[in-house]
Order: structure tokens, then C-alpha cells, then sequence
């Protein structure tokens, strides 16, 4: 008897529960609005464009910083994604890939509203550049 009680009162629960929740609505992302980029980093050049020693490096800082929220892959699906107000982007997009090297810097360690700030998490110049090549070599 104790054991019918007990799985009635489980069925019970999850009938309500699966009520309860399709009372709520998923948030649909909003799109990104265009970024401000200041001219120093629109014209600013990479310096390390090409230096395969820094591929680890990069590697390495975006597992650590950025694939919680952009996904192994760059596709914007990792685990932290789903809980985003903004849409992220994907790095593998034509759009994305065409954007400036400078450009990509400032996005990724000045940053705005959700996407942090990384100037003290990434202090060095050569990190920093280390992550905007790798981040810039995931291409489809």
C-alpha cells in the first residue's frame, strides 16, 4: 500500500509540475545591437596575425574565458548561452570572420553589457591577441 502512495504521489507531482511549467514562456534572444568600436581599434593592426607559437596560448585562454558562453566550437552554444538575454553570434560566420582584427579585440576584451570585460583576467598584449587568432581561426 505504501508503495502505490508513494508512486501515486510521484505521478502526482510531475503531472502538476508539467503543468506548472508550460505556463512559462521561454525568452526569445534579442539581437544584438550594433557595436561602437573607437577608431584606435578599428584601425588598430594585429601584430601577432600568423604567429603559430601563440595557437596554444589562445587556446587555452578561450577554453578558461569564453567557452562557457560561446561553445567549444565558436557557434555560441555553450552552457552558459541558454541563459543570455543578447544572441551570440557565431565566430564562424562569414560576417564574423570579415570583421577587422581590432575590431575583434575590442569586442572580446573591452567588451559591453554581457560580453565581460577581460583587460585584468587577460593582462597581456600578446595573450590578448593570442585569443583574438584563435578565436578568428574557427572558421566552418
Amino acid at each position: 500500500m505504501k508503495k502505490h502512495r508513494s508512486l501515486l504521489t510521484f505521478i502526482v507531482i510531475v503531472f502538476v509540475g508539467g503543468f506548472l511549467l508550460s505556463f512559462v514562456t521561454v525568452q526569445d534572444k534579442v539581437a544584438s545591437a550594433p557595436w561602437d568600436i573607437p577608431e584606435k581599434y578599428q584601425k588598430m593592426e594585429n601584430p601577432y596575425v600568423g604567429d603559430k607559437s601563440l595557437d596554444r596560448v589562445g587556446k587555452i585562454l578561450y577554453i578558461k574565458h569564453c567557452r562557457s558562453c560561446h561553445g567549444n566550437t565558436g557557434e555560441g552554444d555553450g552552457p552558459k548561452a541558454a541563459s543570455m538575454k543578447t544572441e551570440i553570434l557565431s565566430f564562424t560566420s562569414e560576417k564574423f570572420q570579415e570583421e577587422a582584427d581590432g575590431v575583434v579585440y575590442y569586442q572580446s576584451i573591452i567588451g559591453r553589457d554581457e560580453m565581460p570585460n577581460y583587460e585584468s583576467k587577460i593582462p597581456e598584449e600578446e595573450d590578448r591577441w593570442a585569443v583574438v587568432n584563435y578565436i578568428k581561426s574557427m572558421k566552418k
